[in-house]
C-alpha cells in the first residue's frame, strides 16, 4: 500500500457509498483487492468518513 492510494481509497468510498453513506460489504472487498489494500485500512477510512458497511457476512466490521 502506498500513501498515493489513500485518496484514490477516499474517492471510491465515498461515491461508491453515495449519499446514505452505505457501503456493501462485497464492495469493501473489492475496493480492498483492487487497491492492493488491507481491508482494515478499508474500514478504518470508512469510519473516518462516516460511512456505514452493510450485509457484512463475515462479521469483519
Amino acid at each position: 500500500m502506498t500513501g498515493a492510494n489513500i485518496p484514490r481509497l477516499i474517492e471510491l468510498l465515498r461515491t461508491r457509498a453515495g449519499e446514505e453513506r452505505r457501503l456493501p460489504c462485497e464492495e469493501a472487498f473489492k475496493i480492498a483487492r483492487d487497491l492492493g489494500m488491507p481491508l482494515s485500512q478499508v474500514g478504518k477510512t470508512c469510519n473516518e468518513l462516516d460511512i456505514k458497511i452493510v450485509g457484512c457476512q463475515l462479521g469483519c466490521f
